[in-house]
């Protein structure tokens, strides 16, 4: 067995854990990035606590079936960000809190009192638990003698029996991290917890657990990586395309959350990000400080849809094309929000302007107004020449084609939808590593939105009937 200087077993397949918000998901690749497998669980949570048990028993048994498949070397972990695991004497002290739990109001308000400033942590004032200190405070009676583990952390210390911490979980909205200074924020040495050693997303932190090669039939020299923030690792995909691997670019992770994250040309430039219309400042792999923004647009394009097929359907993508004239000329529009507290309009409750009966209008109207909140987004971190749309709602074509015509001067392309997240993780542990398909820049909209956006801007701000 040859180990090399990063602390892998080389030539052996790896195993990327994505541990997304709606689903988690298990994928086995050789280390030339061919996929060999892919396994995915529906996440379950209830009374604002996840399934960590769940996804565990669920892990366990695929992991099992991967180590009769293919010779494992190495496993990384990718989660979602705004999650933690208290952890003491090697088990959990609590169930695993959702960041969609409320937080009582007295609670938050004496929080807020000692939450650094938006300059400090690039981490703005979130609604329920989306700024993770809020939730380690809430839950600060249970600190004493814990260690916090980030979500990614959570599942190599499961694996390996080390913890860690690391910079894109702890850089993203969390109010713990100065990203500029690269070190803890001053609100981490208030609220009383304890957090293990920095570590790199991409290093060991040693060998799986006995328990866990007898539980799986893994060999017991897998080694278990660090592990990162699921939106970095869909940076680090991009970045996998050349056309972006240097100078000015946006990526757009599509999912759940619809994530914009702006790598600039230097250092962070005009416009000044707007902490009240959720713009932040999230932290790559390699410490970078990376200007984004973000709306639920998953969530609220499935609150939207109430039951119908979803706007990225293949087979209704013409349908949805051809219905995308006829909405724009009557002026059937959606106006935000439907997830309050998060996006560029927080505080506003969304609604239908001229409802369609017809289900394929609708869901076109949909897909429109998923661009038009992206669109504003980007404005927002001043996204410019490239943007690259990744991840499932790349192929909903009335979206992309509509970001397209409202963004004339920029170059928007799109990559396969499948693999972006595992993919970029994997790159992490094998740099050299390029996609195998090339990008496909995004054709715009046949028609004409400059009159479309004007009114729905209109309509935001109060300005029309």
């Amino acid at each position: 067995i040859i180990i090399d200087k990063r602390g892998s077993v080389a030539g052996r397949a790896i195993i990327i854990l994505d541990i997304g918000k709606t689903h988690s998901k298990l994928t086995l690749w050789e280390r030339s990035g061919v996929l060999l497998e892919r396994r995915v669980r529906p996440n379950k949570s209830s009374e604002g606590r996840l399934d960590a048990l769940g996804i565990e028993a669920w892990l366990s048994e695929t992991l099992t079936d991967f180590a009769k498949r293919a010779n494992v070397g190495a496993i990384m972990p990718v989660a979602h960000g705004a999650t933690a695991a208290l952890v003491k004497d090697g088990a959990l002290v609590c169930p695993v809190m959702d960041y969609e739990a409320d937080i009582p109001n007295d609670v938050r308000r004496d929080y807020h009192k000692l939450r650094g400033a938006f300059s400090e942590t690039g981490s703005p004032a979130l609604a329920a638990g989306l700024n993770l200190g809020a939730q380690l405070f809430a839950q600060k009676h249970l600190l004493s003698g814990s260690v916090v583990l980030l979500w990614p952390q959570y599942w190599s210390w499961l694996l390996s029996g080390v913890a860690a911490s690391e910079v894109t979980s702890l850089g993203c909205h969390t109010d713990l991290w100065n990203p500029n200074a690269g070190r803890f924020s001053t609100l981490a040495g208030r609220i009383g917890a304890t957090f293990p050693p920095l570590r790199r997303a991409s290093e060991s932190l040693g060998p799986i657990t006995a328990e866990w090669a007898a539980r799986t039939g893994l060999p017991a020299d897998t080694q278990i990586h660090c592990g990162l923030h699921d939106s970095n690792a869909a940076l680090l995909s991009a970045r996998g395309f050349a056309e972006i691997a240097k100078g000015e670019a946006t990526v757009l992770s599509t999912g759940t959350w619809f994530v914009a994250m702006r790598t600039p040309d230097r250092a962070l430039e005009a416009p000044a990000l707007s902490e009240a219309r959720d713009c932040l400042i999230n932290v790559d792999a390699f410490g970078m400080a990376i200007p984004s923004a973000r709306f639920m647009a998953g969530r609220e394009i499935e609150m939207l849809l109430e039951g119908a097929a979803s706007i990225d359907d293949v087979a209704d993508q013409p349908a949805l094309l051809a219905a995308a004239a006829s909405v724009v000329a009557a002026s059937v529009m959606i106006l935000p929000s439907f997830v309050t507290g998060c996006g560029p309009f927080p505080q506003r409750r969304g609604g239908w302007r001229l409802e369609p009966d017809d289900v394929t209008a609708r869901r076109a109207a949909i897909a429109l107004y998923a661009a038009l909140m992206a669109d504003t987004s980007l404005d927002l971190i001043g996204a410019r020449a490239f943007i690259l749309i990744e991840g499932r709602f790349a192929n909903a074509q009335v979206f992309v084609r509509a970001l397209a015509r409202l963004r004339p001067d920029t170059m928007i392309y799109t990559a396969s939808a499948e693999n972006d997240v595992s993919f970029g993780a994997l790159r992490l542990l094998e740099p050299s590593l390029r996609p195998t398909v090339a990008l496909k820049r995004v054709a715009p909209l046949d028609v004409d939105l400059t009159a479309y956006k004007a009114k729905w801007h209109e309509l935001i701000e109060g300005n029309a009937a």
